[in-house]
């Protein structure tokens, strides 16, 4: 598709979940987006949160609905900024994307200044997957600067891998989604204390990822005693094959989604061993590659990973209003 040039748009404000139809819309914007960009605009956690039935007055949404553009159609969606706003003591968050044929245009500039209008930029952070060159500029213009990176690792196939060596007294086995979900949950409360985001999942954030497409409850491996006691777990995904016309084929990949150990198991060598099994169950599906996702400083996590074979692949990175943080550069 070719680019359109001065398209006029309309800018809608919604708080709460969008309906049904916008949702579909946002599906068609986010899967052009992927494939012209190779990675997702949007995060797992906001698709989801826009998809909920719940906590819907966190969200505020900016939709850019095309007006007019030569050798296009009126009414559609080709823009959506999304804001899940935070709680007192933690910011919320913000991401945006533009449809490829519609970019370099103030449509992204426009959707954050009518944002603006609802709440207040300064309390959320920015997530820009692939950290663009647009995204960059756009940043410095509302006056945020990088505070994070998180890198995605890759490693292609064939790449080989020692098999995974368990502590003693230490199995492996599959969740069974009718009885660990609790235990989990609090088993991953513990392991990510230190971690927000991840720390904070609930029952109902784990049934929302058991209700898409991807799960596989024999990728979602806990490492259990001999009382079955959650010591440790590993939950992997499988992104499907994209196909697209600008960036070409886009193979299914595997991702080590979720990797976690209890502070009583840490030290023991533990992490290693899961990492390793949910490598080697990913890779007997014959796909051409696996994927993570890590902090750039988090450097005993990616000294790891390079040692097993990964290397360094796309940064996403987020940005913060400069008097919130300390920049990264």
């Amino acid at each position: 598709m070719n680019a359109a040039r001065n398209p006029q748009v309309s800018i809608d404000l919604i708080k709460g979940a969008p309906e049904p139809d916008v949702l579909e819309a946002m599906h068609t914007l986010v899967t052009a987006a992927q494939e012209a960009d190779g990675n997702p605009p949007l995060s797992e956690q906001t698709l989801l949160q826009l998809r909920a039935e719940e906590d819907t007055d966190a969200i505020i949404g900016a939709y850019a609905y095309l007006v007019e553009a030569e050798g296009y159609d009126s009414g559609e969606l080709v823009g959506a900024a999304i804001a899940v706003l935070g709680t007192p003591g933690a910011p919320g968050t913000l991401e945006l994307t533009v449809h490829p044929a519609f970019r370099e245009d103030g449509i992204a500039g426009s959707m954050l200044s009518a944002m603006a209008e609802r709440t207040d930029l300064e309390n959320l952070r920015a997530w820009a997957h692939g950290n663009h060159e647009g995204a960059a500029k756009l940043a410095e213009r509302f006056g945020f600067t990088p505070v994070r990176e998180l890198w995605r690792m890759r490693m292609v196939h064939g790449t080989p891998a020692p098999a995974p060596v368990l502590p003693d007294g230490v199995r492996i086995r599959a969740f069974n989604p009718a009885t660990d979900g609790p235990a989990w949950v609090a088993a991953n409360a513990a392991a990510f204390a230190h971690h927000p985001e991840q720390g904070a999942m609930t029952l109902a954030d784990l049934q929302a990822r058991m209700d898409e497409d991807w799960f596989e409850a024999a990728g979602f491996l806990l490492a259990v005693d001999a009382q079955e006691n959650i010591l440790g777990f590993h939950w992997t995904k499988v992104h499907p094959a994209l196909s697209s016309p600008t960036t070409g084929e886009h193979q299914a990949i595997g991702e080590i989604y979720v990797v976690g150990v209890l502070p009583a198991a840490q030290g023991t060598g533990l992490g290693k061993a899961l990492t390793l099994a949910g490598i080697e169950h990913l890779n007997a599906k014959g796909l051409d590659a696996l994927m993570l996702y890590v902090d750039a400083d988090n450097t005993a996590a990616v000294a790891l990973y390079r040692k097993l074979g990964f290397t360094k692949w796309d940064v996403d990175a987020m940005y913060a209003p400069a008097v919130a943080g300390d920049s990264v550069e």
